[in-house]
């Protein structure tokens, strides 16, 4: 079984700043990608930003140049720093691995939520 466990979600004023982080642990092989997803009330969830074991990165239109995702290979965590957050950021913020094992199989695995609520 793989956990993954987030932290840094909280409260903070509109032009603030967050960073997320998720670390991932138990049966790991290989961790193919991980990224954040989020879910406001009411919205479906949707993804946020993407980055593969290589380093290459995906973002949603909406963050694109205020989050950066980034990884430590090393510590098997996965990070999220979100600059000039705005309002409509506020979300449950949702960790997401893609784990190879040794037989070559995938699979996914979701963190448990951190809440960012950015005031106005």
């Amino acid at each position: 079984q793989v956990q993954l466990v987030e932290s840094g979600g909280g409260l903070v004023q509109a032009g603030g700043s967050l960073r997320l982080s998720c670390a991932a642990s138990g049966s790991i092989f290989s961790i193919n990608a991980m990224g954040w997803y989020r879910q406001a009330p009411g919205k479906q969830r949707e993804l946020v930003a993407t980055i593969t074991s290589g380093g290459s990165t995906n973002y949603a239109n909406s963050v694109k140049g205020r989050f950066t995702i980034s990884r430590d290979n090393a510590k098997n965590t996965v990070y999220l720093q979100m600059n000039s957050l705005k309002p409509e950021d506020t979300a449950v913020y949702y960790c997401h691995a893609l784990i190879g094992t040794i037989q070559g199989y995938q699979y996914q695995y979701w963190g448990q939520g951190t809440q960012v609520t950015v005031s106005s």
